[in-house]
């Protein structure tokens, strides 16, 4: 483990146990990370979406922060809880897109600055969402695996070490559950 995974995981476990102090310092360690992993959401939407990486970002960092008290393992584990915590950003706001699409009353967007996605890109990212929760009910490892590499941009040995797995094991789930999610999305 390198020294600065180190001291993140460090911060991670003060702020964990409470330190304000802690969460100052982390915020600028993390910061570009969590931009990196809202990017790479924002990379498969279509290229009409308007929807900001920094608002992605700050919405999550809220409900990190805000949310109920995560036992972080390591500075692994927080990415991969950051990643899962974007895609449910993306997906609600894809939900209420189409509630309102299809009828719905205003819908109150809880990303500010966002403006409005696609409505073929919410179905999009609605039918990927609902073929890896499927993929989840069947091996909830391969759906991890793939939340954590496909959408959160963890390597392999990052992935292994936030799923307490070998390396080889993951490769093997993410190729499997990529041909699984291809075949699932297909035939639909």
């Amino acid at each position: 483990m390198s020294i600065a995974s180190q001291n993140l995981t460090g911060l991670l476990l003060e702020w964990q146990q409470g330190s304000s102090d802690a969460l100052a310092k982390l915020t600028p360690l993390v910061y570009d990370e969590l931009r990196r992993i809202a990017h790479r959401y924002m990379q498969r939407e279509r290229s009409g979406h308007t929807l900001q990486t920094t608002a992605l970002v700050n919405e999550a960092y809220l409900k990190l922060v805000g949310g109920h008290q995560i036992e972080w393992k390591n500075r692994a584990h927080f990415f991969g809880v950051s990643a899962q915590v974007m895609r449910h950003l993306l997906i609600d706001h894809a939900r209420r897109r189409q509630f309102a699409r299809h009828g719905g009353d205003a819908v109150l967007v809880s990303l500010e600055n966002a403006e409005t996605m696609s409505s073929q890109s919410a179905g999009e990212l609605l039918a990927i969402n609902e073929a890896l929760e499927e993929l989840s009910r069947l091996d909830q490892r391969k759906g991890r695996v793939v939340e954590l590499r496909y959408f959160g941009g963890l390597s392999l040995e990052e992935t292994a070490e936030v799923l307490d797995v070998s390396v080889m094991t993951i490769r093997r789930d993410w190729r499997v559950a990529k041909a699984w999610l291809y075949r699932w999305l297909k035939n639909r």
